[in-house]
């Protein structure tokens, strides 16, 4: 690409205006940088949208989805448990996703704000970073390309879903999380590729409306990343609900039918067929790495096309950095917020610190699944001699109470100095109760130092409290192992 003309100079740019790349301009904005944000983003209105996938057409939508479904199937099946009698309820699906639209667009319109009052300039289109920190935009518009300079950059462009050549996208039959999120009708019978998050979540989801799901997932092994206990209870619990997930299985073939679809798999069994309404391929994402630079800047890539980075998100080439999706590590909206405030804050002169072994990860089913720091299997691969405290939900008021005592609560901490290395949890609000973990270990807690707290009663907290006194044998309210 011939150099132009530089339209303007910034301390930072910022490509990518997802959690990670958003983040990071409002903190360098914060610490009075001059800061510009570039992001391509379209929302399903045809309009620039700040927030990445996680807020357009991820981690947040889908979430209302979640929070609606639930709320329909607690009131149509459960609340006759609580002595509420409700007769013929309906689920209005376009008006579930026009309250999912509402809540992305109010989000998506708040970053925009932000922006406005940091003083960060949105710059609307596609970033590519030239030769001496130079980044050129092509905007959505279609106008002249422009070129900016910075004295840094930081690359933040997110991931996409990875597409399996057996089951290309269609408009509406074969879809990503993205077309999962917009569908206004219930399929009677729905197959899902992957049994990881999204497809947990989104099966949740049409199951709870109605619909027959099917999951197929290529591992032997379900949530092969979770602790073991965790991911069988976890499994026993969606076995219950309805949802039919099929380990050892990989898609092969799909075939479009007028009124369906064929997906062909194969599984210890051998070949095997499935005939469903819609598809949704939820196998993974892969880093929007592609054409991020010209060839000639030599930025340095991974065997997985990430962007390769030091501990402090620095590529090869000085003051151009990466975080969040591109680069090692897990795929998580609050892993790369984090690491763009950790940049933002060392390019101004700081030293920020992030350790990863307390990112937590949170899967979103009924019940909610969580978890920080190392499993058991890590542990013993590792060496580590540990013990283990476990409290279940079943013995917790504050659970039974909520009609919600399925699951538990695993402390794993070190058998020589007590530091906890690991809080594993499936039962209710998982996802609020992990943020209690997190602290603990990020202020190197023992498991002593969470059970001489005091937790209030009734609350599901007191089951972090309990399995901590589990560790050593003292739990109050269940029988402790036998010495």
């Amino acid at each position: 690409m011939p150099d132009k003309q530089v339209a303007d100079k910034y301390d930072v740019i910022v490509i990518g205006g997802g959690p990670a790349g958003y983040v990071a301009a409002i903190r360098c904005a914060q610490l009075g940088m001059k800061t510009a944000c570039i992001d391509k983003w379209i929302n399903k209105d045809g309009k620039p949208a700040l927030g990445g996938t996680c807020l357009n057409v991820g981690c947040i939508p889908s979430k209302a989805l979640l929070e609606d479904s639930e709320q329909f199937e607690h009131i149509s099946k459960h609340s006759i448990e609580h002595g509420i009698t409700v007769k013929n309820v309906k689920m209005n699906v376009a008006a579930m996703i026009e309250r999912k639209d509402k809540i992305v667009t109010e989000l998506t319109a708040g970053i925009a704000q932000l922006f406005t009052a940091n003083k960060i300039t949105w710059l609307q289109g596609k970033g590519t970073l030239l030769n001496d920190k130079k980044v050129s935009v092509e905007p959505l518009d279609g106008k002249k390309v422009s070129v900016y300079q910075a004295e840094n950059v930081i690359i933040a462009t997110g991931s996409s879903p990875i597409e399996l050549a057996c089951a290309p996208l269609t408009d509406d039959r074969i879809v990503d999380n993205e077309g999962a999120l917009n569908w206004e009708s219930v399929p009677k019978r729905l197959g899902i590729v992957g049994a990881g998050v999204i497809g947990l979540e989104l099966g949740s989801v049409w199951r709870r409306l109605g619909a027959e799901v099917i999951i197929l997932e290529a591992m032997d092994d379900f949530l092969a990343t979770a602790d073991t206990q965790v991911a069988k209870q976890a499994k026993r619990e969606l076995d219950k609900q309805g949802l039919d997930i099929r380990l050892g299985s990989r898609i092969t073939q799909t075939k479009l039918n007028d009124n369906d679809l064929l997906v062909e798999y194969t599984n210890k069994k051998g070949e095997q067929q499935l005939t469903v309404d819609r598809l949704i391929v939820s196998v993974g994402r892969k880093p929007n790495t592609d054409g991020i630079a010209v060839d000639n800047v030599n930025l340095t890539m991974d065997e997985r096309n990430r962007i390769d980075v030091n501990d402090n998100c620095e590529t090869n080439i000085p003051g151009i950095y990466a975080i969040g999706d591109v680069v090692r590590g897990p795929m998580l909206a609050h892993k790369g917020s984090e690491e763009g405030v950790a940049v933002a804050e060392r390019i101004a002169g700081q030293k920020p610190h992030i350790d990863y072994n307390n990112c937590p990860w949170v899967i979103y089913t009924h019940p909610e699944i969580a978890w920080v720091g190392q499993t058991e299997k890590q542990l013993k691969e590792a060496g580590i001699n540990y013990r283990s405290g476990v409290f279940s939900f079943a013995a917790n008021g504050r659970a039974k109470a909520m009609n919600q005592a399925s699951g538990f609560v695993k402390i794993l901490a070190d058998e020589q100095n007590d530091r906890v290395l690991g809080v594993h949890i499936v039962g209710p609000m998982a996802s609020e109760l992990i943020g209690q973990a997190v602290i603990a270990m990020e202020s190197e807690n023992t498991s002593e130092d969470i059970a001489r707290t005091i937790f209030a009663h009734p609350s599901l907290s007191e089951s972090i409290h309990e399995a901590a006194l589990a560790v050593t044998n003292r739990a109050i309210h269940s029988v402790n192992r036998k010495k």
